[in-house]
């Protein structure tokens, strides 16, 4: 497709069941799409941002040499197969078994697994039905569903979460999303260990009294020229959307007792933190939500401490897991 062929009469319509939320359907998005263009025309746009979010959530993972389990990857709630096809490319070239896909819409999964193959033509890729899922192990991927999913759908996803031997999982960064899979990532701690942004194993501290005002959420950067492509900057004004902000929520773990990992973990004991959110900067100081094993707090980093540090989170490029030394409620020295 290309933005000559693009349906915006079905982008406008698409736009507005997003906005509104009408005619839900009882699980999944399935009254999305009309026809395969619909998808089409989805995947050519909105579904690009979502990209740009796994984008950054597989670049961390990157950097820290993480590897999925081996066998398959099922992308459950799968819409167009944006999440699927991203986490297949990350892996390769330890390409996963086979793709499936899973959504409660037949249209959506024969549209995702027409995608994959396109993108990958020796990758195996299959729709998954349900009796399928109770067979399905390996590395399960989630995007965007929490805020679509009914009390049998939600079973269902927990149902496949158990069976899993890791979870990538990314939602909008809304408080309302974000607290969600925060109480998802409490009622799992006993089976899975926590690989992002989790920088601790401990119980998450945006619950503790204090904090019920915070969520969990982070800010993606779209592709370098996003802005000075008229293309985009059309449909950003058409939809309604800011492409410079991308805020996303995710989670990704491991289930307990695999075979020892060779890449390297946080550990709790290791001081690991993470900035929560965007840092406020004023003049000669910034002030940080940060989590870590001991809680979420705010601290205050003068621009003395580290000037690079300081300038990084005035301009927005700065990484958001750290370790540093604190006194008090102020951040006396960044490590490396």
């Amino acid at each position: 497709m290309t933005w000559d062929q693009l349906d915006w009469a079905a982008l406008d319509r698409l736009r507005d069941r997003f906005l509104t939320g009408s005619d839900a359907p009882a699980e999944l998005s399935g009254s999305y799409w009309n026809c395969a263009s619909d998808l089409a025309n989805y995947d050519f746009t909105f579904a690009q941002r979502i990209g740009w979010k796994w984008d950054a959530v597989l670049g961390e993972l990157r950097q820290r040499d993480w590897r999925a389990p081996t066998g398959p990857v099922l992308d459950w709630g799968c819409g167009s197969g944006i999440a699927g096809r991203r986490v297949v490319e990350f892996l390769e070239p330890e390409r996963p078994v086979c793709l499936r896909v899973f959504d409660h819409s037949p249209l959506a999964m024969e549209f995702a697994a027409f995608a994959a193959r396109r993108q990958f033509p020796t990758l195996h890729v299959e729709s998954a039905s349900r009796a399928a899922l109770e067979e399905c192990s390996g590395t399960l991927v989630i995007s965007h569903v929490l805020n679509e999913l009914d009390e049998t759908a939600r079973r269902l996803l927990r149902q496949s979460i158990d069976r899993a031997q890791a979870v990538l999982w990314v939602e909008p960064g809304t408080f309302a999303d974000s607290r969600a899979l925060i109480a998802i990532r409490e009622s799992l701690r006993e089976t899975f260990e926590f690989i992002a942004p989790c920088p601790h194993q401990a119980s998450c501290g945006l619950r503790a009294p204090g904090n019920e005002r915070h969520w969990c959420h982070h800010f993606a950067a779209p592709p370098p020229g996003i802005m000075a492509d008229s293309n985009w900057v059309r449909f950003a004004q058409r939809a309604g959307i800011d492409l410079r902000t991308l805020p996303y929520s995710y989670l990704v773990m491991e289930k307990k007792g695999q075979p020892v990992p060779s890449h390297p973990r946080l550990t709790d004991a290791a001081g690991w933190a993470r900035i929560l959110g965007e840092p406020r900067v004023y003049k000669g100081f910034a002030k940080l939500l940060s989590c870590q094993a001991a809680g979420v707090s705010e601290f205050e980093l003068q621009k003395r401490v580290d000037p690079a540090a300081f300038k990084a989170f005035k301009e927005g490029h700065a990484p958001s897991l750290w370790r540093y030394k604190v006194e008090g409620q102020r951040i006396v020295e960044l490590l490396k």
